[in-house]
């Protein structure tokens, strides 16, 4: 399996933090915050790994990565979203790279406590289709809301005003090789995106998609500062991607 880490965007909702800067580079705690789903990836036996950023700020990623060596890595992969297209329009650049693997993807401002190592060998396990995180949190409108019948996933619902269910889709995605496909056959949302939303709900028609329950805390250090903030104290007492 191979890994994306997808750390693009303009990162408007962290401004004026991010004026001069990828939000994926702000620190969280003592690292930077692109360190943290890259150590998830290695933590989950993933060591193939492709950063896809972009924005005035990209080289900055080379510098401070380099190839991966700080992080056990051969090698380090690159990609250059131009534009703001959204996370499916993101994902679609690492088609080469992926070839004909299974992936996963993880959004660069989303930072665990413990691993995904289970749900990884779990989907490799699985013969076709994607896989989900969600996690149970206070504010579901605020995310994407999956609505659940028994242990099927039967739809996601963006930002929903009357959520279904407690939890929200986490911003880590395990997808087969037809994901690639399936971005081509999907339109732009009405802000002009290709959304990972509508990626998942394909898969969900078709009656591919599973899920997994988050284990231990999960941030979305990029969703406002009050985000970032929380993720900081997270990181600081509790620690974040243990192995």
């Amino acid at each position: 399996m191979k890994g994306i880490v997808l750390a693009g965007g303009l990162g408007t909702r962290l401004s004026p933090l991010t004026r001069i800067t990828n939000k994926h580079l702000l620190p969280v705690f003592d690292k930077p915050m692109i360190y943290y789903p890259l150590q998830m990836l290695v933590n989950a036996g993933i060591k193939d790994i492709m950063v896809v950023t972009g924005g005035n700020n990209s080289g900055d990623f080379l510098r401070l990565l380099q190839n991966g060596r700080e992080f056990g890595l051969n090698e380090l992969h690159y990609g250059y979203q131009q534009g703001e297209g959204g996370i499916a329009d993101a994902l679609r650049l690492a088609k080469n790279f992926a070839k004909n693997d299974k992936i996963c993807v993880v959004l660069g401002d989303n930072i665990i406590e413990k691993n995904i190592l289970g749900p990884a060998r779990a989907f490799q396990r699985q013969k076709k289709g994607a896989k989900i995180m969600l996690k149970a949190v206070p504010e579901p409108r605020h995310y994407g809301v999956p609505e659940l019948r028994g242990d099927r996933v039967v739809g996601i619902e963006e930002k929903p005003r009357r959520p279904k269910t407690s939890f929200a889709v986490v911003g880590i995605y395990f997808y087969d090789a037809r994901v690639f496909d399936v971005i081509e056959t999907i339109k732009p949302s009405r802000r002009g995106e290709l959304e990972i939303t509508d990626v998942n709900n394909a898969y969900i028609r078709r009656g591919q998609m599973s899920y997994d329950i988050l284990d231990g805390w999960w941030a979305d250090a990029g969703s406002s500062i009050q985000g970032l903030f929380e993720a900081n104290q997270f990181v600081a007492q509790y620690g974040a991607n243990h192995a």
